[in-house]
């Protein structure tokens, strides 16, 4: 039985595996990664134009604010009572004024039978005229004088959110200080400032000046410091016309939406264009 011979069954070879891909022609986004830093859409600095005493500050830091309203309120005594003298200069000129026109008139109609001198009833139309300029100015002074009374209320700019005081009730402040008492800024909508080399821009451009490839959307997405994507798609909206001698690059300027605040001015955050489509 040792020597017993058996043949071993045939086998047969397992077919290859093939793969295999279908080519088509489809549209191809050309898309372009920056670097980007959050700018807000408006800031504005709010300094008082008269100087005083703050009396009180009418907002909470870090809420909105809206155009027009009262900030801070300066200590209005001084010009108060400036207004109230410029108002009571006016009227005292009104009543000169009158007085010299019926003088002016009476001289000239006494002038017609000799009854005065020529020189007295120039005399009198010349202070006539005089009494009329001083009208304008006293009127000039009441405005300016209700203008710097006004300026005692210290009103937001733009609306937008505000951000730390600078002073307290009680501090002394003066007209056009360096240091500014609050800052405002609009958060909503928000920018982005993307840098692109020149190089890379002049590429850009020889890439869509040929044949299948044409200009890519406005569409800008974002991704935040973390990592994570924002949801919200944002428009390429201007470029710089001049490169920065210093660095070599152009600034890009995307407008995002920002319903929650989530993006703050100062951020980092990189971006992606798509600047071109490949046919």
């Amino acid at each position: 039985s040792g020597c017993q011979q058996e043949s071993a069954p045939a086998r047969t070879k397992p077919v290859a595996a093939v793969s295999y891909i279908t080519v088509v022609t489809a549209p191809h986004d050309i898309d372009t990664q920056m670097q980007g830093r959050v700018v807000a859409s408006l800031s504005a600095e709010v300094r008082p134009q008269v100087g005083g005493i703050i009396q009180k500050r009418s907002f909470v830091e870090g809420n909105t604010v809206e155009q027009g309203q009262l900030l801070y309120q300066i200590d209005p005594a001084t010009y108060q009572s400036a207004y109230n003298e410029a108002k009571a200069n006016l009227n005292s000129a009104k009543a000169s004024v009158e007085t010299a026109r019926l003088k002016n008139e009476r001289y000239a109609n006494l002038l017609k039978f000799d009854g005065v001198s020529q020189q007295e009833a120039d005399d009198a139309h010349a202070t006539y005229l005089e009494a009329k300029a001083d009208i304008e100015k006293y009127q000039a002074a009441l405005a300016t004088a209700s203008i710097n009374l006004e300026f005692t209320k210290v009103t937001a700019p733009i609306s937008g959110h505000i951000g730390i005081s600078t002073v307290t009730p009680g501090a002394l402040v003066t007209a056009q200080q360096t240091t500014a008492l609050a800052t405002i800024r609009t958060l909503d909508p928000i920018y982005v400032d993307m840098t692109k080399s020149s190089k890379d821009l002049l590429k850009l451009r020889q890439l869509i000046s040929k044949d299948g490839v044409k200009q890519g959307t406005t569409a800008v997405s974002l991704t935040l410091e973390d990592g994570s994507e924002y949801d919200l798609k944002g428009q390429l909206k201007m470029q710089e016309v001049s490169v920065d001698a210093a660095t070599g690059t152009v600034t890009l300027r995307a407008e995002f939406p920002n319903p929650d605040g989530i993006l703050l001015p100062g951020m980092f955050v990189r971006t992606k264009v798509n600047e071109a489509v490949d046919e």
